[in-house]
């Protein structure tokens, strides 16, 4: 992959000459454990503390894409497990160079001790996201490709997994490179015409530029639309769990977790701070967020839990609004003002608690009470655990997460959100500037910054700062 306008200074160690080397799975004993080496010397490092069972098979004569079996040997050429080691070979592997992948037995002195032979062989620490960012500078991804290694790996849901699957096989750099490729053609001609000002001809078809520009920004504007949806099922919806005291927050949070998360007491003002917690309900990431309960007090301590319920309402996408069913506060009016305020633009739902200790007839007296409320209303008893399945329901309806399909763009990353707004802001004065007629020289510039910012989001354009910010969050082996 050709990386064009790109201003990399390759770090020590990385895309270099020098051969690196980590456990790639994760810490701890397992059945099996693999131990990841790659580099020019790869093969030579490897090959120095294995011993095939098969005499006739050395490792630097081995074809790529094949296993052998041996042991793994110490200086004093004692053995220190029976492992398969996999070799793959420069082009045509993750990072681009040669490797060789060492599967053992997962005991952790197992790993370490066959760490500490490659090291003293030649190799070196791999740092965290290194075989991944050796793997972009050899062109075999681009850069959101690469971070969409990270989300896949950080994948919580079949949402969230399906949307980094598609973004690592290229679906979004597919649609930013055309978008590219077409501003790039444009802006040619355009400055092809500077060479002829004496000439004042025209190489750039004003006309189809402004068809150009605007079919661009309706793209730009479609992906920038997709990261609400994206970054919620990355990160998970907020839901806060807001109420008075006692109302039985703590006992939801707890039975949506499935663990005694909060603590429950009949005891008013026990919750004085957030406590959040993620759950996954038919595919989708929820963070719940359990509250203060909203009263008036003069407790400072608990002044300071309340004003963070407004907080965390304001910042939530779903409020689940919980009521005692057996004693409607006195204050409801003033706590449907407080809830309400800080609730706009947000889904409410109303979810009456303690259901199994009213009768029939008195649900019926509390629908005629909020039969003006738009929000769906839910009847529980959480400790009972009652209807919680249709609270989950409800809250699944609330979300409103269109299925994520095999090869559907959507946008999770807020540096790529980030640049989409100001590639959009570029193009956006593209067309202001072909409406109003701007000399080419202008016109020109900004839709050189437009490919700019797309640019950034695939790494045709970066530097090491944003390289070492972005695999700096990779865990090491990867």
């Amino acid at each position: 992959m050709k990386k064009d306008d790109t201003n990399i200074d390759f770090p020590l160690g990385v895309g270099g000459s020098s051969t690196i080397a980590a456990i790639s799975t994760a810490p701890g004993i397992g059945g099996i454990a693999v131990i990841r080496i790659s580099g020019i010397d790869a093969l030579k490092n490897s090959n120095a503390i294995f011993k095939a069972k098969n005499s006739a098979i050395n490792l630097l004569n081995q074809f790529a894409n094949t296993i052998s079996y041996g042991s793994i040997i110490n200086a004093d050429n004692e053995p220190i497990d029976d492992v398969l080691v996999s070799v793959f070979k420069t082009p045509h592997s993750f990072t681009g160079e040669d490797i060789v992948e060492i599967s053992c037995h997962g005991s952790v002195f197992i790993q370490q001790e066959i760490l500490h032979l490659l090291l003293a062989n030649g190799c070196k620490l791999a740092q965290p996201g290194e075989f991944t960012q050796r793997a972009f500078l050899n062109g075999k991804m681009d850069l959101s490709q690469a971070e969409a290694v990270a989300d896949l790996i950080a994948s919580t849901s079949s949402s969230s997994h399906r949307m980094a699957i598609s973004q690592m096989r290229g679906g979004f750099s597919s649609e930013l490179q055309s978008l590219r490729t077409q501003l790039l053609n444009f802006v040619s001609l355009v400055e092809l015409e500077l060479d002829f000002t004496e000439e004042d001809v025209e190489f750039a078809n004003r006309s189809q530029l402004m068809t150009l520009a605007f079919n661009i920004e309706k793209v730009i504007s479609t992906l920038s639309d997709t990261f609400r949806v994206g970054n919620a099922l990355k990160n998970g919806i907020p839901v806060a769990l807001v109420g008075e005291t006692n109302v039985g927050k703590s006992t939801l949070l707890n039975v949506l977790l499935n663990e005694e998360k909060a603590i429950v007491s009949e005891i008013h003002g026990t919750t004085r701070d957030t406590i959040e917690d993620s759950i996954n309900i038919q595919g989708i990431q929820f963070r719940f967020i359990d509250t203060a309960g909203i009263r008036d007090t003069k407790d400072k301590i608990e002044s300071m839990g309340i004003e963070r319920t407004y907080q965390k309402i304001e910042q939530a996408s779903i409020v689940l609004w919980i009521l005692d069913c057996t004693q409607l506060s006195e204050h409801m009016e003033w706590l449907t003002e407080k809830i309400s305020k800080r609730s706009v633009g947000k889904k409410i739902i109303l979810v009456f608690n303690k259901i199994d200790k009213i009768a029939e007839e008195e649900r019926e007296v509390l629908n005629q009470l909020f039969e003006t409320f738009e929000g769906e209303r839910i009847y529980i008893s959480a400790r009972e655990k009652i209807n919680t399945d249709g609270l989950q329901n409800a809250l699944v309806r609330a979300a409103q997460i269109p299925e994520i399909q095999p090869g559907d763009v959507v946008v999770n990353n807020i540096r790529h959100f980030e640049a989409l707004k100001l590639a959009h802001s570029s193009i956006c004065r593209v067309i202001d500037g072909l409406e109003s007629g701007i000399t080419g020289d202008f016109l020109s510039q900004d839709i050189r910054e437009c490919m700019h910012y797309l640019g950034e989001i695939t790494g045709s354009i970066s530097n090491d700062e944003i390289l070492g910010n972005i695999f700096g969050k990779f865990c090491i082996g990867k």
